[in-house]
């Protein structure tokens, strides 16, 4: 269904969402996506840094001192 829009289809469209919802809506929505993605992005980035810090630092044992002989 989706396969034949082509340009003209998606031209009409966007005139319709222009209509409906006016100019300044439209550049307010796109400018809270901008932000979105930006904020995502530093997040995904603080994750992975976060990630190989924990890599970086030595596993601690902590498995209590009644327990170790068990295993």
């Amino acid at each position: 269904m989706l396969n034949n829009i082509g340009l003209p289809g998606i031209l009409l469209i966007a005139v319709v969402v222009l209509v409906l919802f006016g100019r300044g809506k439209i550049s307010s929505l796109m400018g809270e996506v901008g932000k979105g993605i930006t904020s995502f992005k530093k997040g995904v980035s603080e994750g992975s840094a976060e990630l190989e810090e924990d890599a970086a630092t030595e596993a601690k044992d902590v498995t209590p001192e009644a327990d170790k002989d068990k295993a």
